[in-house]
């Protein structure tokens, strides 16, 4: 069994569109992410859970929000296998 990888993020949510927009030039390499969605009944957290499950290759089930629920700046935990 691999590690899980833990990745922080920064969401911009009501964005034009749903896009990985790289890494901020941050201590963390913190991820840049657009969702269209709106920061309401954690609809933007599902739009990001999507993104992160297609560019990572995993199920929904595999990836965590595990701070930041209700912030822009949000720890994921992602387990790959």
């Amino acid at each position: 069994m691999t590690e899980p990888n833990y990745l922080r993020v920064k969401i911009t949510p009501k964005a034009s569109k749903n896009a990985i927009l790289g890494h901020m030039d941050d201590e963390h390499k913190t991820l840049k992410i657009s969702v269209t969605a709106a920061p309401e009944k954690g609809k933007a957290n599902q739009a990001v859970i999507e993104i992160l499950c297609k560019e990572y290759k995993v199920p929904k089930s595999n990836i965590k929000i595990i701070s930041g629920h209700t912030s822009q700046i949000k720890l994921i935990r992602i387990d790959e296998s």
